[in-house]
């Protein structure tokens, strides 16, 4: 976790009760999460935090990303807690963006931050480009924008969220060639992490109007999906938490997964 000024803070994702407490004992109010995976806002309330979703990818941070942050920080009460999954890369990205806009720190003192406190990769040159050149949205803007900040990102639709599936799925099956080892390119990524985004998205998927109005087939198809992202899921937990190299399983579990996905493109996407 890095203290970078008394009303931003930065680091990983609190994924238990200790690590809500700890948070809460800063007298942060408000959490940013960065990360793709669906915040915890029910465990965060519990301690009396507030969560707030703006999912961001390391290529940068985008124009409507940044005046959505920027609102954030100018809106909701503070100090922040600002989160990706690892806290090293995106995180500390959007939290230079609170730095200036809260702060009114330099850019050349929030890029240093990033770089010599949180250990940003210079893999991530995007997200370095946003916060040494990228327009920071003023006050008026960010009044005038009309957004209710979503404790989880709601996407546009099912193809929208088809499309975020994909950047995930690309992401595993480079894992899986490599038994599962974290990408030297990108190395923020977690296989856990990408299989529990993966499951997010099938399940916010089973909800939509438009599937629950399609055929038992297609329906069925979704909900497979889901349920077998959540068994790769626990397999690639489980596999940490051992500290085993028995990939076979979830190398199976993720052939499925993929088998039902090139199997329903098949009946629906390609005709």
């Amino acid at each position: 976790m890095y203290r970078l000024s008394d009303a931003i803070f930065s680091g990983g994702e609190p994924d238990d009760d200790p690590g809500f407490a700890a948070i809460a004992a800063l007298g942060v109010r408000t959490i940013v999460s960065v990360d793709g995976k669906t915040p915890d806002a029910e465990a965060a309330a519990l301690h009396g935090l507030s969560y707030v979703h703006v999912p961001i990818r390391y290529r940068g941070i985008s124009d409507d990303e940044l005046l959505r942050l920027s609102k954030a920080f100018r809106e909701l009460p503070g100090p922040f807690y600002v989160h990706c999954f690892h806290g090293r890369h995106r995180g500390p990205a959007a939290a230079a963006v609170g730095r200036l806009v809260i702060d009114g720190a330099s850019r050349l003192q929030s890029l240093a931050e990033m770089r010599q406190w949180c250990g940003t990769s210079a893999k991530y040159e995007g997200l370095y480009q946003t916060v040494a050149r990228g327009e920071v949205p003023d006050a008026a803007a960010t009044d005038a924008y009309d957004w209710d900040f979503p404790t989880a990102h709601a996407h546009a639709g099912f193809r929208s969220l088809m499309v975020e599936a994909s950047r995930a799925f690309e992401t595993l099956s480079n894992m899986e060639a490599n038994n599962w080892a974290v990408p030297d390119d990108h190395p923020d990524l977690d296989p856990v992490n990408e299989s529990t985004i993966l499951a997010d998205l099938f399940s916010e998927a089973a909800k939509l109007k438009e599937v629950a109005g399609e055929d038992d087939d297609f329906r069925g198809w979704i909900e497979q999906s889901r349920e077998q992202s959540l068994t790769l899921r626990e397999l690639l937990t489980g596999i940490r938490r051992s500290g085993g190299h028995d990939w076979q399983p979830a190398d199976d579990a993720y052939r499925a997964l993929k088998a039902s996905c090139s199997a329903c493109h098949r009946a629906y996407r390609n005709d």
